[in-house]
């Protein structure tokens, strides 16, 4: 019998990379809008993306298995 194939999610898809390492990475939030109350330093920080937690990266997998 054939193997069953698991569909991607696509906004998991958009929204999260896997590197080489296996790490899975993603953008911080709060840059999109209302930006002139933030300060300079903070926004710069936001631009950076971070490494997902290791509990929620096992999740996140499951949502994308074939990246």
């Amino acid at each position: 019998m054939a193997k069953i194939k698991i569909k991607t999610k696509k906004g998991a898809k958009k929204r999260f990379k896997v590197t080489a390492n296996g790490l899975v990475v993603h953008h911080k939030a709060n840059k999109s809008h209302i930006l002139t109350s933030k300060k300079r330093g903070r926004k710069n920080r936001l631009k950076k993306s971070s490494v997902v937690n290791s509990v929620d990266s096992l999740n996140v997998k499951k949502l994308i298995p074939y990246l």
